[in-house]
């Protein structure tokens, strides 16, 4: 792993900043209408070695600890505040780590290289129209025909779904077993005969591209397998603690956007010939945003340290503890970005309610970043038995 001094970390966060600054902000607006963005921003996301970031050298990787790929979402979700242009930028972070993981050496040269150049678009594919965290309620099969599976069954909210080049896709190898055991992870070409791709409408991420799929006969070669026949159950479950982490910094990068928003136009719109800020009750808005910025910037510095370290699923003695704490942080970042959100809209008063603003956009994000990865309720679920309550 690369030595990645504080002034790397400064380098890259300005380098996100001006990005957005000069190669998104002015677009945004008319890429959300349109419902994506231009494809040729993987590649510019590629060259500036972002979508690199966290994987193997030998894979075209840039190996990285947590409190670099953070720095790197806090900086695009403050400056940008866009959670649909980040989720599909970056969809390959939750597509690509079971094949990093568990794959066979010649599955990852022939999928992960091209995406991290961003020549292909990687994407996960698990929620199905009949249950979303609820894995095990899975109904996609997979079945073994001589040297490849046949796939059949749905799965939507995909992201990156309409033009994904690779899916990695949860499925039953043995339909027969309706527990854990019957699931695998198979990577699935976006070109496949008999795959459908519905796009799908949206309150917020309105530039990803989300979609419902249809897999129909779909032909997949037995060496697509990622890892094991029966093993797919336990790498959803580590590749979601992964994804909850970085929606933490997400939501932290997004409240921090919705501060400094609001602190502008405080500091700017004048009534009754002052300036809000002025006004205490403005201030101590700014107090209670700022007490749970700080909470959350405090708390994944700490939970993401304890990841670098290894501390981190079965792994360790203290992994199940560890598991509660990314569950519980992922409530409480989107929790604050909720707030602040809210707080934001409040204070821009009529302008917060106008198409343009960080917070406006941000504040239609807010329930997806509660709801994906794990809801509220399931998180606290899960928290409290891997507490052994």
């Amino acid at each position: 792993m690369m030595d990645f001094t504080q002034e790397d970390i400064v380098q890259l966060e300005d380098g996100a900043r001006k990005f957005i600054q000069t190669e998104v902000a002015a677009q945004l607006g008319a890429w959300e209408k349109q419902g994506f963005f231009p494809r040729a921003l993987y590649q510019r996301a590629a060259e500036l070695g972002w979508l690199a970031i966290g994987y193997p050298e030998q894979l075209g990787g840039t190996p990285a600890p947590w409190k670099v790929r953070n720095a790197l979402t806090i900086a695009l979700a403050k400056a940008g505040g866009s959670g649909g242009l980040m989720a599909s930028l970056f969809s390959h972070n939750i597509g690509l780590p079971p094949i990093i993981r568990h794959g066979s050496a010649a599955l990852q040269q022939q999928v992960v290289p091209g995406v991290l150049a961003g020549e292909k678009i990687a994407a996960l594919a698990i929620t199905e129209p009949g249950g979303g965290t609820d894995v095990l309620s899975l109904k996609t099969t997979a079945v073994r025909d001589g040297d490849h599976y046949v796939v059949n069954g749905e799965k939507i909210f995909i992201t990156s779904g309409t033009r994904a080049d690779w899916y990695t896709v949860a499925v039953r190898t043995n339909p027969a077993d309706k527990g854990p055991m019957g699931i695998s992870m198979l990577v699935v070409p976006g070109d496949a005969i008999g795959l459908e791709r519905t796009p799908l409408d949206k309150m917020g991420w309105l530039c990803s591209d989300t979609a419902q799929l249809r897999f129909d006969n779909v032909r997949v070669p037995v060496s697509n397998l990622v890892g094991e026949e029966g093993t797919g159950f336990k790498m959803i479950l580590t590749n979601f603690n992964g994804e909850r982490l970085s929606m933490a910094a997400m939501a932290l990068g997004f409240a921090e956007a919705c501060y400094d928003e609001a602190l502008d136009w405080a500091r700017q719109r004048k009534t009754f010939g002052t300036a809000i800020i002025d006004h205490q009750v403005i201030r101590h808005k700014f107090m209670d945003m700022k007490m749970r910025i700080e909470s959350t910037r405090a708390w994944l510095q700490a939970v993401s340290d304890r990841a670098d370290a290894g501390d981190r699923g079965d792994k360790h003695a203290k992994g199940a503890e560890w598991v509660a704490q990314v569950c519980l942080l992922k409530n409480h970042a989107t929790q604050t970005m909720g707030f602040c959100a809210d707080q934001a809209v409040q204070i821009l008063g009529g302008m917060g309610f106008m198409r343009g603003t960080k917070s406006e956009r941000i504040y239609r994000e807010v329930k997806v970043m509660t709801i994906g990865g794990g809801t509220e309720e399931i998180m606290k679920e899960l928290a409290s038995r891997q507490l052994g309550l």
